[in-house]
């Protein structure tokens, strides 16, 4: 638990920073109010994917004991974390790139998917953990009550 909460914790203050160097970065460049970049995405995509889902997880690791399935739980985070560290960062490459007038690649493009992909298979797994937990959790009240 103290994993995920520290995890949450980051992604918090990843979320603000990335905030942060938006506007800060588009005001130091000039780039025109309005405009879009995907800078501004990155803030919300670390608090909602990252600060908010993680303390959810949190709260189901509590009532359910996901880690009881140590294996398949490591998987779920790792994935989950490596995919959204992935595409978050291909969002600020991206967008810093338009702020500066440059052109992407891509090869960008292709990266951030990879990043998603990740993201997906760590949500797959949660859900596979969270079922099997679930199951658990019945069986464990099947036999209580049958006693």
């Amino acid at each position: 638990m103290k994993r995920l909460s520290n995890a949450a914790f980051l992604y918090m203050l990843l979320g603000v920073t990335s905030g942060l160097f938006y506007r800060e970065f588009t005001k130091i460049n000039d780039f025109p109010a309005g405009e879009f970049t995907q800078l501004a995405g990155v803030h919300t995509h670390f608090l909602s994917l990252g600060f908010i889902v993680l303390l959810i997880v949190l709260a189901l690791e509590k009532l359910f004991g996901l880690s009881e399935d140590q294996k398949l739980f490591t998987w779920f985070f790792w994935l989950y974390n490596a995919g959204l560290i992935l595409t978050a960062s291909m969002m600020i490459w991206h967008g810093s790139l338009t702020v500066l007038g440059e052109q992407g690649t891509p090869m960008i493009s292709g990266i951030a998917g990879l990043g998603h992909m990740l993201l997906s298979a760590g949500m797959i797994v949660l859900f596979v953990t969270l079922r099997r937990a679930l199951a658990r959790q019945e069986s464990t009240n099947a036999t209580a009550s049958a006693i």
